[in-house]
């Protein structure tokens, strides 16, 4: 199955690197997945992880695309409130 992983908006995804890296708590957006994985108590390793359970594999995507998403929709909102 084909990964359709691309900001809507072009240029975004620098940004969204970026809200992702703070969201995790890293510095880098590359480490994300590995602070959020170390926090979470999941042994995620660089390379194959096809052994990790969907409960570990949900731990990580789920706490940073969850707040990703939450943090996305309050600063929407933050603009609609600015612009009336």
């Amino acid at each position: 199955m084909a990964r359709n992983n691309r900001p809507l908006v072009p240029g975004a995804r620098k940004a969204l690197d970026q809200l992702k890296a703070n969201i995790a708590g890293s510095s880098r957006p590359q480490d994300a997945k590995f602070e959020a994985a170390k926090e979470a108590g999941v042994p995620l390793k660089k390379g194959y992880n096809g052994d990790l359970t969907s409960e570990q594999a949900g731990k990580i995507g789920g706490k940073i695309g969850g707040n990703m998403v939450k943090r996305l929709i309050e600063l929407a909102e933050e603009n609609l409130t600015k612009r009336k």
